[in-house]
């Protein structure tokens, strides 16, 4: 049997590209989306959403529909290197590629469009939204829940700016997203090589680091022209 899933909104991220977009959810702070949605979703949609903290986000992994599916995939929690099923998984890498996310929604705004703005994001810049709910923690909560491979809360990055940084030209707030995002080890999980240059595309931003050990060294910002 077939369904048809039409999209009810887009996403607006800081996030221009995978590469660098946290593996989870409130990994990062910093990283604000505005959830706008289509025109024909108006205000009652969301009648009484802003009395809950967070919501979930039902989402497309539109960067990766080309790329098809595996059965096994190799999780970067485990170094890339052991294989798992699908369905063990959070990979993009889906038979309908479709993710979730947990956000905490900071606030709604009601113009044009309404638009949702939800912190702690992981999604991509244009990521289709196909369903918004309510978190409901006494439902939802497991915290003594078994994880399988997954245990705790991955190692960070130390994240150091290098002198030729202009930092001074980045908003706080822009500092701290850069910084959080890398502190969380962009590279696939298979990678180390010292000398090699990481480009994150973030924000209006290019910025170029380099990873030793476990340190992160940000080497140069380049504001995007368009």
């Amino acid at each position: 049997m077939q369904y048809t899933i039409e999209s009810i909104a887009t996403v607006h991220s800081p996030y221009k590209q995978k590469f660098g977009i946290a593996r989870q959810p409130g990994l990062v702070p910093a990283a604000e989306i505005c959830i706008e949605l289509h025109s024909d979703f108006h205000i009652d949609c969301v009648r009484g959403l802003e009395n809950f903290e967070y919501v979930w986000i039902s989402f497309i992994f539109h960067g990766v529909l080309g790329e098809g599916w595996s059965p096994l995939v190799r999780p970067p929690r485990l170094g890339g290197k052991q294989k798992m099923g699908v369905f063990a998984t959070r990979s993009p890498h889906r038979p309908n590629h479709i993710g979730l996310s947990l956000l905490k929604l900071e606030r709604i705004e009601n113009g044009k469009n309404i638009r949702l703005y939800c912190s702690g994001a992981d999604l991509l810049d244009g990521t289709p939204v196909i369903d918004i709910k309510p978190y409901i923690p006494f439902v939802e909560a497991k915290p003594k829940a078994a994880s399988g491979f997954i245990n705790g809360k991955p190692d960070e990055l130390n994240v150091i700016w290098q002198p030729q940084c202009a930092i001074n030209r980045l908003s706080e707030k822009e500092q701290t997203l850069i910084l959080q995002s890398i502190a969380q080890d962009p590279r696939p999980a298979y990678q180390n090589i010292p000398e090699r240059v990481y480009v994150m595309d973030i924000l209006q931003y290019e910025v170029k680091f380099q990873i030793r050990d476990n340190t992160a060294e940000i080497i140069d910002v380049i504001q995007k022209t368009n």
